[in-house]
């Protein structure tokens, strides 16, 4: 198997250095969701941060730790990335279904060119 070299005399194994890489990119779709979740400005955006990011950051980590335990443990992360991919979206759906029928409305951005007595309402000319 061959080896590669790092820092130091160092060295990884192929295998090593593609579950540390999963590892990272699992690391950053985490933080991605919960940045998004911080930041964004309402129930629905953020129910799509969380899911999306957070359901491949889960799926990433999974696939990482298969690598690292192998092929007995591999069934059941197997199945348990199936239930991830499965529970996050339907959940993410769920909380939007639930703000959507408490008749929580959808943040809209505020557009300068329209103003409260209807006037900008005329179109835009393309630059």
């Amino acid at each position: 198997m061959s080896q590669v070299a790092v820092l130091g005399g160092v060295t990884l194994t192929p295998g090593t250095v593609v579950l540390v890489v999963l590892l990272v990119a699992s690391a950053f779709f985490a933080l991605t969701a919960a940045v998004g979740f911080y930041r964004l400005p309402d129930v629905y955006t953020r129910s799509h941060a969380a899911s999306k990011s957070e359901t491949l950051g889960a799926l990433l980590a999974l696939a990482a730790a298969a690598i690292a335990f192998g092929p007995s443990e591999a069934v059941k992360l197997g199945l348990l990335a199936l239930f991830v991919l499965v529970t996050g979206p339907t959940a993410a759906h769920a909380v939007a279904r639930a703000a959507a029928d408490s008749g929580i409305e959808p943040w809209v951005r505020e557009r300068p060119d329209l103003r409260a007595d209807g006037s900008g309402d005329e179109e835009v000319p393309e630059r």
